[in-house]
Order: structure tokens, then sequence, then C-alpha cells
């Protein structure tokens, strides 16, 4: 009788990448399929396994480890675990995210624009980018990547959101860069926003795409425009 192995994916890199959802197990079961499946791929040299664990399968993680898996990465409801067969080279893998940028999957023009709305109820569109500020040990212990952007108002009504700010009030620009509570940084932004528009310069974000082989990726790029 043939053994009962994960069957996975198979990726360019000749790796294995086995998604709980999509392949279940009992765990009463689950060490001896585990054992005949890298037995078999060691037999094919399949470089790197992944296991992509759904949160409702978190029981397997114990038995992954002691297998000799590795994190690599997780979100929400899933965590990624790494084993590399080669016993003749080290894990040739790259590291997980490690540095935050806004809001995943948003473009930063469009985060502005939605976050002034959403915190202040102004309406407003997109003239520049201004700025950015890389710094490191941020949240989760990652570098961050602060981008700042100039918008112009459309509209002038504020509606401050009670959750997200404390206070929110139109200002005269000089008085507050001369404000005591103002930040070097802060004041630094509002220096190069007015620096930028004096010289009647636009730092655009402008979107395009790339295709290598039968793979399109978007992409956006900085523009300096004048």
């Amino acid at each position: 009788m043939e053994p009962i192995i994960f069957q996975g994916s198979t990726d360019k890199y000749n790796g294995v990448t086995v998604d709980s959802k999509k392949e279940a197990c009992e765990i009463d079961c689950f060490t001896s399929r585990l054992a005949e499946s890298l037995q078999k791929w060691k037999n094919e040299n399949k470089r790197c396994i992944w296991f992509k664990v759904n949160i409702k399968d978190a029981n397997w993680v114990p038995f992954l480890a002691k297998a000799g898996f590795n994190f690599h990465h997780s979100r929400d409801d899933f965590v990624m675990m790494y084993k590399w067969l080669p016993e003749d080279s080290s894990a040739n893998l790259p590291p997980a995210c490690h540095t935050n940028l806004g809001v995943g999957g948003e473009d930063m023009k469009d985060a502005a624009i939605r976050e002034i709305k959403e915190e202040t109820g102004i309406d407003a569109e997109f003239e520049s980018m201004v700025t950015f500020r890389h710094s490191h040990n941020s949240m989760f212990g990652n570098s961050d990547i602060y981008a700042v952007v100039l918008l112009k108002a459309t509209t002038d009504t504020i509606d401050k959101s009670e959750t997200e700010i404390a206070a929110c009030k139109w200002m005269d620009v000089e008085d507050f860069l001369n404000h005591p509570n103002v930040i070097d940084f802060n004041r630094f932004i509002v220096e190069q926003a007015l620096d930028i528009n004096n010289r009647k310069l636009k730092l655009d974000l402008c979107k395009g795409s790339v295709t290598v082989g039968n793979r399109t990726r978007d992409f956006t790029s900085l523009v300096l425009k004048d």
C-alpha cells in the first residue's frame, strides 16, 4: 500500500509548498505523513519545503518544529514554516518583510487622501511627495519608512474623528512653524513642502507596470516634474 504523503505545489526553485487549507490531515497521522513526505522530497532532491499552516491547524506547528521546520513569516490567520533539505548548502532564502510602509496594499496617494478624510472630514487632492523618514527598531522591531505627501484641500469644513485625534484646526503656516509644541521633524516637513511649492517642483507618484516572462507587476515610481 502506497504511503499517504503531502502533495503540495512545486515552485520554480524546486521547492514545495503545502497549504493546510488545501490538504487536511488529522493530527493522529500527521507525524507519519510528514516523515514519509520529507523522505520522498529528499529522494527527489527538493530544496525548500514550506508549510502554510492555517490558524485552525495550529496543532501542526509543534510537530513541524520538532521535524526541523523554522518560522519564516505570518499573518492573522496563518504561519509559514520552512525546512531546507540540501545538506551541502545553507538556506538561501529571502528574509521575511522587515520594513513597514504605510498601509499594505494601498497606494500612498490614496492612503493619504483617505486618512485625511477619515480623521478630519476634509476632502483633498494630491500635489506632491515631500519627504521620507527611514528609522529602525520601530513597531514590532521593524524598520519604518514614513512617507509625507503634500495635499491640497478642496473643502475646508472640519469634521474631526473622535477616536483618532484629540484636536484639529486650521493654522497659519508661520504660527505653526513658531509654535512651541511643534517638534523639529514636523517643522522640517512643512519647510520642505514650502520649498517644493516655492520652486514650483512636483515629486509625482506615477504608476506603471513591467512584464518579465509571463508575469506582470504593477509599480509606482517617484518622478520629478517642474
